[in-house]
């Protein structure tokens, strides 16, 4: 009898082991999917872009652009629905003076493409090489939100922005979703590892992380830990009660916007 219980619990086990591994993208991934004809509607003015990438996949892009800009943000989306509903996060930049340019993932509205860690950060950093053409980099601004946290912290890794801004990040992939299934075998399932620790060890200009203190879905505790890892370089910057997806509706998460991106003016200014 117990010889078949342990069967049972072996087997369930191995079948919720299965299930993660092959449908793990649906889970991570909520992706709104827009047809090629569809037309973005902004307040601001704007320019779509499509990349066309070396393995055959595509990369959707809008481009706000203000008149006399002090540089541009590089905008590395959370994990849900698309760039027509992001783009409304312009709006905080563009007061500010910045242009904003900001991608869908492969999967994620136009944008098509079988999608891997290693492509969403090929596909990061090609629009970054782009991005590098229209501006010198020391004006460019690479900022993460969530999910895209991990993704802007390793593009900028690579390069040499003026700054990094992470909105609400996690330590690392493996981290966040421990928290959900600590009981699967992760370390060996897991497609995702996005290392955002490692990163921020690899860069070498200021990085600032803004996160709620009430975060739910990616804790306070994250943010905390990096940065630990080099504290001379990383800021953190507290939205107290702030959760995951309500830091813009809090007075303080637009001051602190407004103090780095004035910070930067003032420096730029002094170079």
């Amino acid at each position: 009898m117990w010889l078949n219980i342990l069967y049972i619990i072996l087997a369930v086990y191995l079948g919720l082991s299965l299930i993660f591994y092959f449908f793990q993208h649906f889970f991570f991934f909520r992706p709104e999917l827009l047809p090629s004809h569809f037309t973005y509607k902004y307040p601001f003015d704007f320019e779509e872009k499509t990349f066309e990438m070396e393995d055959g996949g595509q990369i959707n892009s809008i481009h706000f652009k203000v008149p006399n800009s002090r540089g541009v943000i590089y905008y590395l989306k959370g994990n849900s629905r698309s760039i027509k509903g992001w783009g409304k996060f312009a709006k905080d930049f563009v007061s500010n003076g910045y242009d904003f340019f900001m991608m869908d993932y492969r999967g994620f509205g136009k944008s098509k493409g079988r999608r891997t860690e290693q492509k969403l950060y090929n596909d990061a950093q090609m629009l970054y090489k782009w991005i590098a053409r229209q501006y010198t980099e020391d004006k460019i601004v690479v900022y993460g939100r969530s999910l895209g946290s991990g993704i802007a912290a390793r593009v900028a890794s690579w390069n040499n922005p003026r700054m990094l801004i992470l909105d609400s990040p996690y330590y690392s992939f493996y981290h966040q979703i421990k928290r959900y299934g600590a009981f699967l075998p992760l370390r060996l399932f897991l497609r995702y590892q996005i290392r955002t620790d490692q990163f921020l060890k690899n860069i070498t200009f200021p990085v600032y992380i803004i996160h709620g203190t009430k975060d739910r879905l990616i804790p306070f505790e994250h943010s905390e830990r990096l940065q630990k890892i080099n504290p001379e370089l990383i800021q953190l910057l507290e939205v107290d009660g702030g959760g995951h997806n309500n830091l813009p509706s809090f007075p303080t998460y637009h001051e602190y916007l407004y103090d780095i991106l004035n910070e930067y003016q003032t420096q730029a200014a002094q170079v």
